[in-house]
């Protein structure tokens, strides 16, 4: 057990962040970029009237329990489009995480939705054979067509709509039927001790639903020169705990993916925009950990989205030939936490084949954002419409997104509105035209 008495009390939590608060300069521009504030118009659903509560419940003004605080930070999407406008340069995701562990710390009290999130985060994510047997049990209920058959069968939606649509994000994480896969072993080329190292973080949903997606990554690394390994001890990233607001159950899956990683100094390589921005804010989340805040800094240094890894190297281009009509949506977090805006593009771009036609407003939150479809439903589904139209304009195929939450968001939209597309990795894409082209060794 690591000693934690380094870590700052959850109590103090905004408070001890007061000098981030008052770096707003209450300029209003981050409003028309927050989606929240744009579809309800109540400031206090926009960043700066977030900032606002923040301050009130840091300096003791308002408990951190009030039915204001609780339901303006619960429902933030938390995509960091504020960030990307604000000229004073607010911390604002470092901040939400604060406040949501103030609520988090305020109490379990807050519903059943939460009481439910609260005991997965600590009795199945912190274990790691736990959560291994949930994604199994998930994927079989997805793989044998039981999903999809009681969705479509209506009676999900008799029971909950909430239920309807769990079920369609289950569905939306099966492989795309429109892209050609791979259906090779994982390793594309003999390794090369010459080639260079990196190191790939699998992620939990990503090894449990998504393992595809992981697998086309290490074959076109792999056929891009780079010698890729695994690390087994690697844990969940953390991501859900912070945004739930357990800072502590985030910590300690930090301090395991550190200890895991530290086998050397490589690059770490993620394919999931919600686990890299993750990744790179340990340095934050460790910080007055006296034992880890310099490993941390060093670990969040090393990591890098596939597609900007890419850059780095000179991609091989696929042979031309005929490919899928295909658009494009931005993760957020890969966008704004990991701040890879052209690299997947650019990645895409080496597929050769594809019809790629640009989806208007990618920048913005299709709503999914981590569970928050499942906790705030409603103002999910009002984010997600505007997606969904945008996407329809396009008339493609498939929409590439490098977010395993954001496809399935948006394709359990598309499945519930009907509509003829399917989603997938833009590693997938290139992935599928490597293979078509015969770029892959025998």
């Amino acid at each position: 057990m690591q000693d934690q008495s380094n870590s700052p009390s959850l109590v103090s939590t905004l408070a001890s962040e007061e000098q981030k608060l008052l770096a707003c300069i209450h300029c209003g521009l981050c409003l028309e970029a927050c989606p929240t504030y744009v579809i309800t118009g109540d400031e206090n659903d926009g960043p700066r009237g977030r900032l606002y509560l923040m301050r009130a419940v840091g300096e003791g003004r308002l408990a951190n329990d009030s039915a204001s605080f609780e339901r303006h930070i619960d429902r933030c999407l938390g995509c960091r489009a504020c960030e990307q406008v604000c000229p004073a340069g607010v911390e604002y995701g470092q901040l939400l995480e604060s406040a949501r562990g103030e609520l988090f710390q305020s109490g379990p009290e807050r519903g059943f939705s939460y009481g439910i999130l609260r005991f997965a985060l600590k009795h199945v994510w912190l274990h790691p054979r736990r959560l291994k047997f949930a994604f199994s049990s998930l994927r079989l209920f997805r793989d044998t067509g039981l999903a999809r058959a009681i969705r479509k069968s209506g009676l999900a939606r008799l029971f909950s709509r909430r239920l309807e649509f769990a079920l369609a994000l289950l569905e939306s994480s099966a492989p795309a039927k429109k892209l050609f896969v791979a259906r090779r072993p994982r390793r594309a080329t003999p390794a090369n001790e010459a080639a260079n190292g990196v190191l790939l973080f699998a992620g939990c949903v990503g090894a449990g639903l998504f393992s595809r997606v992981n697998d086309a990554t290490i074959r076109v690394l792999e056929a891009n020169g780079a010698r890729v390994e695994t690390p087994t001890a690697q844990d969940c990233c953390g991501a859900l705990h912070a945004h739930a607001g357990d800072l502590e159950g985030a910590r300690a899956l930090a301090r395991r993916n550190i200890e895991a990683f530290e086998q050397s100094d490589q690059a770490i390589i993620t394919n999931a925009g919600g686990c890299g921005a993750m990744l790179v804010s340990y340095a934050h989340l460790l910080a007055h950990d006296a034992a880890f805040a310099e490993r941390a800094g060093r670990f969040s240094a090393r990591v890098r989205d596939v597609s900007q890894y890419l850059e780095t190297l000179s991609t091989r281009q696929a042979a031309n030939g005929e490919g899928p009509s295909v658009t494009y949506d931005a993760s957020c977090h890969l966008l704004y936490g990991q701040h890879a805006s052209e690299a997947p593009l650019t990645m895409m771009g080496a597929a050769g084949s594809l019809k790629f036609t640009k989806l208007e407003g990618s920048e913005r939150c299709c709503g999914g954002a981590g569970i928050y479809n499942l906790l705030e439903p409603d103002l999910s589904a009002r984010v997600l419409e505007e997606k969904l139209r945008n996407v329809a304009v396009t008339n493609a195929e498939l929409l590439a997104t490098g977010n395993p939450g954001c496809q399935m968001q948006i394709g359990a939209g598309a499945r519930l509105a009907g509509m003829e597309l399917q989603v997938c990795h833009p590693v997938e894409l290139l992935d599928a035209a490597y293979e078509r082209a015969g770029e892959y060794e025998d």
